[in-house]
């Protein structure tokens, strides 16, 4: 079979399978389950990079298929599922398409121009990485999307309104060109634990959803 499977690329397809997961389970009007995949696949995606550099020996192919799988998996999980999400949430108007197509584009956007950076650096253009980003990471949909889901028992009958102006403005900040520090060792566990936190919690809110606690 043609591509690469060892331990290296493990977690980027791991995350790719909770981001199709979720896809499917929006389009079948389980949000809730679907933000769960989001979150997976973002605690895959955190550290899916520092795995892959655990392996000294790897070849320039190799390493440029990391880069290459990274960005595809997360245009997925973090582009495209998020829209899907706003479609189930009651995103289902015409007039939301623009939305959907900002979204998606400035995420494909911001990785292909991460690519670029990432692939100077690999091949000696640059001589060594920055410390930060050009534009908000896609992957920190991952913690966003879910963090704004939460208020959905509270307001059931505006939430699709709010989670569109949020798809808009998360779009802007994909683009922009704002300098997002890049996170260290304690950073990253921090974001682990938050995102361990944010499940658990997306979890009881919606089983509580789920079995009308809220009065929906």
């Amino acid at each position: 079979m043609i591509g690469y499977y060892n331990y290296t690329v493990i977690l980027t397809y791991l995350a790719l399978l909770s981001g199709s997961t979720g896809i499917f389970f929006a389009l079948n009007n389980n949000p809730f389950a679907a933000i769960i995949c989001l979150l997976c696949a973002g605690l895959f995606d955190l550290f899916d990079g520092k795995v892959a550099r655990t392996k000294k020996d790897r070849t320039m192919d190799e390493k440029n298929f990391g880069i290459q799988i990274d960005s595809l998996s997360d245009l997925i999980s973090f582009g495209v599922l998020p829209a899907c999400i706003g479609y189930t949430v009651g995103m289902k108007e015409y007039y939301f398409i623009p939305i959907f197509v900002m979204f998606i584009l400035a995420g494909f956007i911001r990785l292909a121009f991460f690519n670029v950076r990432e692939l100077n650096v690999l091949y000696g253009t640059v001589q060594e990485k920055s410390t930060f980003y050009y534009g908000m990471p896609i992957t920190m949909a991952s913690l966003l999307i879910p963090s704004l889901y939460i208020l959905k028992p509270f307001i059931p009958n505006y939430f699709y309104i709010i989670y569109a102006i949020f798809m808009g403005i998360v779009a802007i900040l994909f683009v922009a060109k704002i300098k997002f520090p890049k996170p260290n060792k304690i950073a990253i566990i921090g974001l682990a634990i938050f995102g361990t936190l944010l499940t658990i919690a997306s979890i009881v809110i919606g089983v509580l959803d789920l079995n009308g606690v809220f009065g929906n």
